[in-house]
């Protein structure tokens, strides 16, 4: 591209782009935050029916302590704790010297509500609105609103990005996070509550899409890769930093307020965050362009360049080709219909299994602040590790691999012992990390299988495929009341089908990016184009170096 020129006289990678992976670390920070909040201020409790109002007045359970008025009044499961949703029609006093002796006697459910075991928190979304028993459900239904919030705000704000800039919507982005993620926190009606992380996650979306592309925009293309997993480790310890804030505060409120609340130094920062000098240049803003290259030149101690060499290097501009296609560009030929629908399967197949792994940290003999802790701590080392393997192996077997090991890590925790929770945690931490490896390579290689000028549409469809993913996800946790493995299964088999499916995507590894849709649809004409190009070239060579020695 000819931005590329102008990125090689003022500074493709410098103290310039620095500054601005710095001034977006901290909002991207802030999105794991929110993204896997609902593992804690969602969480459901030990709780069993409320014996407050029955047995306050004495009576016949004067001389009886707390534990034995538990035990006649509601039954025992199967581990031996309190069942959760039901208590006996009448008190069982022959229990407390018989303690077998209760499978076969009538209960009722809880009449007057519940008591929840408040040692890990104080209170959450399910203890305030009881949403247990016969409305547990409605606690994973918070989460899927949510990323339905995201999936609606990929496809709006990223069409309002590359309309009104992406320095204005992250603005917007920044202000309207602020405003409902506070506001969610003082919802007194479980309804309001929804709309309110509803539209938190439309404007959290803007955050993520706008701090990944700028820098980005602002780099040369020998770094966007070391700069796609910089960018991807702020997430990691965002996600380590949220296990700290949800373990030192313990009320879902006060816990809500505390993850958006960086945000306000964000809006600050915002101040010092430059506009895309490509996207100005594609809109005919050159002045605007200008300032903030002279800017970057400065910064970077390189010397600025003059409006005359810019108007040179963009004039006839190639990205202005692009206004003439649309999402439809993306099934209208055979070959892009093709890379559209793997890609569309990959990309559900990645988001489901990172989050229906990362949604679901009970069950591994840990507590849940350190089981999350783990999750995301392992997400470092994988992301480096990605990244040196991507060169070595090549993109499609990177993709394919870390899928199918994720399924093999979740298969095999299907048939270990719950007993065994060692060895369980241990597999479970590693399944973790091959599916953030697998979200790190899919961003990577999606940007680099789909042609130039529809390549922004293509990871617009697969964002919005992929937050459908999410959405799903909680939902497919619930079906453990059904059958504890069945979740786990259906995670496993859609992570082993997206990982062959991969299999079938082009290889992208020191390859030429593909410009035009024609780079997708006739790959064998233009391979034979560029060796007659070359056989060409060397005849001509040949031809000046004959004459040279006559």
């Amino acid at each position: 591209m000819k931005f590329e020129r102008i990125l090689e006289e003022t500074g493709g990678f410098g103290p310039y782009q620095i500054l601005i992976m710095v001034l977006l670390a901290t909002p991207r920070i802030v999105l794991p935050c929110h993204f896997l909040l609902n593992n804690f201020i969602a969480a459901v409790p030990a709780h069993h029916c409320d014996l407050g109002t029955l047995l306050a007045d004495g009576g016949p359970f004067s001389n009886l302590t707390a534990a034995q008025r538990l035990t006649v009044s509601v039954p025992a499961g199967v581990d031996g704790a309190p069942r959760s949703c039901e208590m006996f029609s009448e008190p069982q006093f022959q229990l407390l010297s018989n303690s077998s002796g209760g499978a076969d006697l009538h209960t009722v459910p809880c009449p007057s509500g519940w008591a929840y075991d408040n040692s890990t928190f104080t209170s959450t979304v399910a203890t305030e609105w009881d949403l247990v028993c016969d409305r547990k459900s409605l606690t994973k239904t918070t989460g899927t609103i949510f990323f339905a919030g995201v999936t609606l705000g990929a496809v709006v704000i990223g069409f309002l990005s590359d309309k009104y800039g992406r320095r204005n919507t992250l603005l917007a982005s920044y202000i309207m996070s602020i405003v409902f993620g506070f506001s969610s926190a003082f919802a007194n009606v479980y309804g309001l509550y929804l709309a309110l992380r509803f539209f938190t996650g439309f404007a959290l979306v803007g955050i993520s899409i706008n701090t990944l592309v700028l820098p980005i925009e602002w780099v040369d293309t020998e770094h966007r890769s070391f700069i796609g997993v910089i960018g991807g480790l702020s997430w990691s310890v965002g996600n380590m930093m949220l296990a700290g804030f949800a373990f030192l505060v313990n009320d879902w409120r006060s816990l809500i307020m505390t993850v958006t609340a960086p945000l306000g130094f964000a809006v600050l920062s915002w101040w010092w965050i430059p506009e895309s000098a490509r996207w100005l240049l594609t809109k005919g803003r050159l002045e605007r362009a200008q300032f903030y290259l002279d800017r970057c030149a400065k910064f970077n101690k390189r010397q600025k360049l003059s409006s005359k060499f810019i108007m040179e290097t963009f004039s006839n501009n190639e990205e202005e080709e692009d206004r003439n296609y649309s999402y439809l560009d993306l099934i209208r030929t055979p070959e892009m219909r093709r890379l559209t629908f793997l890609s569309g399967i990959v990309w559900y197949g990645v988001a489901l299994t990172y989050y229906g792994i990362s949604l679901n940290i009970k069950g591994f003999g840990l507590n849940i602040y350190l089981t999350h802790f783990i999750y995301a701590a392992i997400e470092v080392p994988a992301k480096l590790l990605t990244y040196c393997c991507l060169n070595i192996f090549g993109r499609r077997k990177c993709q394919s691999g870390t899928l199918l090991l994720t399924g093999l890590c979740i298969a095999v925790n299907i048939f270990v012992h719950p007993d065994v929770w060692y060895v369980r945690t241990v597999v479970a931490i590693l399944g973790k990390g091959f599916s953030e490896a697998s979200f790190t390579t899919i961003f990577l290689y999606t940007t680099e299988f789909y042609p130039t000028v529809i390549r922004q549409k293509g990871l617009g469809y697969t964002s919005f495929v992929s937050r459908l993913g999410v959405s799903v996800a909680p939902l497919i946790l619930l079906l453990e009341d059904m059958w504890t493995l069945l979740p786990q299964i259906i995670i496993c088999s859609l992570a082993v089908v997206s990982g062959l499916v991969s299999l079938l995507l082009p290889e992208t590894l020191n390859k030429r990016l593909p410009e035009t849709v024609d780079d997708i649809e006739k790959p064998k004409f233009k391979d034979a184009s560029s060796q007659l190009k070359e056989s060409s070239g060397h005849f001509l060579e040949s031809q000046s170096t004959t004459g040279d020695q006559r």
